[in-house]
């Protein structure tokens, strides 16, 4: 009786997933045959015939699922780590910016020796003044500047990444646009009426293409185009020439990042890598310096018409020339490429990673798809 309510309750259980079953034909055993409790079974055991949940069991074993479904083993970072010990002012990026010495030689309104070009540039700034001569920032490099056309920043909306407190037994990743799911992979298949969010935190059991288009399975009888899914795929061992069990990966194709302690996976997310043609190099590099914020400047045009100018830049680790896993107060296109070649991570995840890691870990960089060219006379020495 106790195994009859068993298998009861969980056919029950699956009528929540839509799942279907064959009708009656000539080849069914006859009436009175015993069901076998649920559960997957590699040998046709004596007594009882797997057929019902336990066939079901055994078609989603086969795509990656495992009943019952298990929650990512999986927390959040302390939510105070998204705090950036610094206040910025963007100016207009077709604006000269005048560096002063002095409050006194910024309101005496004359151009200064020091300046700044077009391009996009930010301050960090410790004091704003309002005037009856104008607005004036102090930064926090001792030097004045005017307020101008500018404004300032407000950080992005925060987002950080996973902890994980054991190895979690399949991929995973995070919706990058909203999505509907559908029961099939197939444009023309029915949709499950279930809708997912940037950012959403989602399983992934199998991978799949048809007809050009990729699919990810998310769930029992649920898919969603690969192209709107960043996915992170747990590594069992160190990539080839990592000699330690402490190891950053960074994923050019999904543009995730993931860090291993102990050869055990402890946090990902997501990051924003190098767009073409400034793109991140692949490869096996370590973190050669740690700076907890770094002013970074540059251009990369010959007319100079991509000028970049960014002052603290925090949590900066230095792996790859001037390339560099960095926070990024500017931008939250995390999951995409936009960097020049740094690898951009959110101010809260940057500070985990900066807290956790030391000069000499490994950083490897590599590209699943095979599309990130390796010729490095591609490569220049990088920027954010």
């Amino acid at each position: 009786m106790k195994r009859f309510l068993l298998s009861l309750l969980f056919l029950v259980s699956l009528t929540a997933f839509d799942v279907s079953f064959a009708p009656r034909d000539a080849a069914e055993p006859e009436a009175g045959s015993v069901l076998c409790p649920p559960d997957i079974y590699p040998v046709a055991p004596d007594g009882c015939l797997p057929l019902g949940p336990s066939q079901t069991l055994a078609a989603w074993a086969q795509q990656g699922i495992l009943y019952p479904l298990r929650p990512l083993p999986a927390y959040s970072p302390n939510p105070d780590l998204n705090n950036v010990p610094y206040r910025y002012y963007r100016a207009a990026d077709d604006a000269v910016v005048y560096l002063f010495s002095s409050l006194e030689e910024a309101m005496a309104g004359e151009i200064s020796a020091q300046s700044l070009g077009v391009g996009r540039k930010y301050f960090s700034y410790q004091e704003r003044l309002d005037t009856d001569a104008g607005v004036f920032y102090h930064l926090r490099s001792g030097l004045w500047i005017r307020g101008g056309a500018g404004s300032a920043v407000g950080l992005p909306m925060p987002f950080q990444g996973l902890l994980f407190s054991s190895a979690p037994r399949n991929a995973f990743g995070w919706i990058l646009g909203e999505a509907r799911s559908r029961s099939a992979p197939a444009f023309n298949a029915s949709l499950t009426g279930r809708r997912y969010y940037r950012f959403q935190v989602v399983q992934v059991y199998t991978r799949q293409e048809v007809n050009g288009t990729g699919w990810v399975l998310i769930g029992p009888d649920e898919w969603v185009e690969d192209r709107l899914i960043a996915v992170a795929t747990p590594r069992r061992t160190p990539p080839a020439g990592v000699n330690a069990g402490r190891w950053i990966e960074v994923d050019l194709a999904e543009q995730t990042l993931t860090v291993y302690d102990g050869g055990r996976l402890v946090f990902a997310t997501l990051v924003s890598t190098g767009v073409e043609p400034y793109w991140t190099r692949p490869g096996l590099f370590r973190i050669y310096q740690k700076k907890e914020a770094e002013t970074m400047r540059g251009a990369f045009a010959a007319d100079r018409s991509d000028f970049y100018y960014l002052e603290d830049v925090p949590w900066t680790m230095y792996f790859d020339e001037e390339r560099a896993l960095h926070g990024a107060y500017w931008h939250a296109f995390f999951g995409y490429p936009t960097s020049h070649g740094c690898v951009n991570l959110s101010p809260g995840d940057a500070h985990w990673l900066f807290d956790w890691a030391v000069e000499g870990d490994w950083v490897y960089v590599h590209d699943p798809s095979g599309r990130t060219p390796t010729d490095p006379a591609l490569y220049g020495s990088g920027a954010p």
